[in-house]
């Protein structure tokens, strides 16, 4: 068992000014696979998905809350209902070459329409509260694409700092640690 696992549950639902974080829903999976589809918002973290993978991806995300007690939440923007993004902590096994053990690995990802507008940080400041009630992780990390200016600065503002260099995908990628206070 390790140390930084929750108990199973379903994804607590989180609210802030302007969003609802909660578990996926189906019919969360159109936005959802339109988002990672979209060349301008893949353009971080490689080719487009197709809807295939997509799908995989978005399971996955509801079977990290059943077996790890933590995973991504659906971002839903209160005035329009809509799904705008996913945000939380995961845990892929990226086999990387600096090893992050099994500490949970923070995520964002936001439908470009709703960049620019706060909502990242807005999510990413409630997802962190509530692990660092929730989770017994010494700490937390993220891996972000070296050409990801706009997440490696939403990472130093929720308090990451940079502690390595990888290749991820066969691009140069940024590791970003966060100690639990």
């Amino acid at each position: 068992m390790v140390p930084w696992r929750g108990r199973p549950v379903s994804a607590p639902v989180l609210e802030t000014e302007r969003l609802i974080l909660r578990g996926h829903r189906l019919e969360d999976f159109p936005a959802y696979a339109a988002m990672w589809a979209d060349p301008l918002f893949m353009r971080h973290m490689g080719p487009p998905r197709s809807p295939e993978e997509s799908w995989s991806r978005f399971l996955r995300n509801e079977g990290m809350w059943s077996l790890l007690g933590q995973g991504l939440w659906a971002v839903e923007e209160k005035a329009s209902g809509a799904f705008i993004g996913d945000c939380g902590f995961m845990q892929n096994r990226r086999g990387l070459a600096i090893d992050c053990g099994d500490q949970p690995e923070a995520g964002w990802t936001f439908v470009t329409a709703a960049h620019g507008r706060g909502f990242g940080s807005e999510a990413a400041k409630a997802a962190i509260a509530w692990a660092d009630k929730h989770l017994d992780a010494p700490r937390t990390w993220c891996l972000i694409a070296e050409s990801n200016a706009v997440s490696q600065k939403l990472a130093a503002q929720m308090g990451y700092r940079q502690s390595g260099h990888v290749t991820h995908l066969d691009k140069p990628a940024l590791i970003f640690t966060r100690e639990r206070p």
